[in-house]
């Protein structure tokens, strides 16, 4: 308690000026901004021009999203919100229309891409500023220690399953997996939703019509399953529900650990720590469900909102229209966690020829998340089911019936028609 409180009171600061200077909060979970600490090295050299400073006060991604609504309701927000966004949730995270400042007519907007664009919007205004990259979750594995044990990536679960006994047999941890980060273990439910819609035509549809439960989605179901099997069998290694997502690289890069989920770009980040990595690093599309479909997400990274209650609305657009300069979005490119891509045409991406022709030799869909309302804003509970899964407190059904119910509170705070 007295560490949130603290985390609240840093948080509750809608700027301060002394004298001319003007100082914004800039409220971030710990994945919202890179690692590398290029956003906050942006910001001095923006206060160095502009005598605008940028104070950072960065949250456990456990505590941000209902860190956000909380001090939104009781008007002590950042002046600058850093959230999560996609197609369907902008509204149900932060209420833009009540909260935001308007961007629509800033020149930036105009060249951020169409996909992004759909992230950042509601009700065809743009409330957000992003820097994502298109992001897909491959499962990343190291060569070595699959060409060592003559095994070779898998194509379903079957194999999936085969390949981790045997790496476990080696004395390595088959997968790494982060349940303590709170939103990790989520990913391999809906980021494989493309599956579930190509084997069940339209059930995204359905699902945002309320007509069928997310528990009826069997797919859905077997992919829970298969993530207790592998907790259970050790395939996550020991002690695991203490693991951060900020510790993977680490484990995989010393060999700790034989795979692990991550963004494309991320070899970059494992070579850069362990040079002895350059080119021992292959990837694959995750397999739970017998997935094979690439799942994008055309949002899926956090974006820069104004909080349109700040007193100093004026200064937080001047840094926003300075951290859109075509340089300066190049500089964020170069200096983030390796993405390969941003959302912003101008910029040239960097996607290598691997990740070219697997793309082109694998089907793409929409992750479900974005595709399917009243999910993504409950992510972090459903991490948290999950973890209580792996403990053996919560079963898979469980887990089903909690994610329907929290879609059906959400749906009718929103007034959804589809829920009456």
């Amino acid at each position: 308690m007295l560490i949130l409180s603290t985390i609240l009171a840093a948080c509750s600061s809608d700027g301060s000026s002394e004298g001319d200077k003007v100082t914004l909060t800039f409220g971030t979970h710990q994945s919202g901004i890179p690692r590398t600490g290029i956003i906050q090295e942006m910001a001095k050299d923006f206060e160095k021009e502009t005598g605008i400073k940028i104070e950072f006060q960065i949250v456990p991604d456990a505590q941000w999203r209902d860190l956000v609504k909380a001090k939104l309701a009781s008007g002590e927000a950042p002046d600058i919100i850093n959230v999560d966004v996609d197609p369907l949730s902008l509204n149900a995270n932060i209420r833009p229309e009540q909260n935001a400042i308007d961007l629509t007519k800033e020149e930036f907007a105009k060249r951020m891409s169409k996909e992004i664009l759909q992230s950042v919007s509601y009700k065809g205004k743009v409330y957000g500023v992003s820097f994502a990259p298109t992001k897909i979750w491959y499962v990343y594995y190291n060569k070595k220690i699959f060409n060592d044990l003559g095994i070779k990536p898998p194509t379903n679960y079957a194999e999936f399953k085969a390949i981790s006994q045997k790496i476990k047999d080696a004395g390595i941890t088959p997968f790494y997996m982060a349940p303590a980060s709170g939103w990790y273990q989520v990913l391999p439910l809906f980021e494989t939703g493309p599956n579930y819609e190509k084997l069940n035509p339209g059930v995204y549809e359905k699902l945002n019509k309320n007509q069928m439960k997310v528990q009826d989605l069997k797919q859905l179901e077997t992919v829970i399953k298969q993530l207790k099997e592998f907790a259970d069998l050790g395939y996550f290694g020991e002690n695991f529900l203490s693991n951060t997502v900020e510790a993977g690289i680490d484990a995989f890069g010393q060999g700790k650990a034989a795979m692990f989920l991550r963004v494309q770009g991320t070899e970059q980040d494992i070579v850069k720590a362990y040079p002895e990595m350059k080119d021992n690093i292959g990837f694959f599309v995750m397999p739970w469900g017998d997935n094979q479909i690439i799942g994008i997400n055309p949002g899926g990274s956090a974006a820069m909102i104004g909080n349109k209650h700040s007193e100093h609305q004026k200064e937080i657009l001047q840094f926003f229209r300075w951290m859109t300069k075509h340089e300066n979005l190049q500089r964020v490119f170069d200096g983030g966690e390796g993405n390969l891509t941003i959302c912003w045409p101008e910029i040239k991406p960097k996607l290598t020829k691997d990740y070219i022709d697997y793309e082109s030799k694998h089907e793409k869909g929409t992750v479900m998340q974005a595709a399917v309302k009243y999910i993504d804003p409950q992510w972090m509970d459903i991490g948290k089911d999950l973890s209580g899964m792996f403990a053996g407190s919560l079963t898979p059904k469980q887990v089903l019936e909690n994610i329907d119910r929290r879609r059906e509170e959400q749906a009718k705070v929103l007034r959804d028609p589809y829920w009456k």
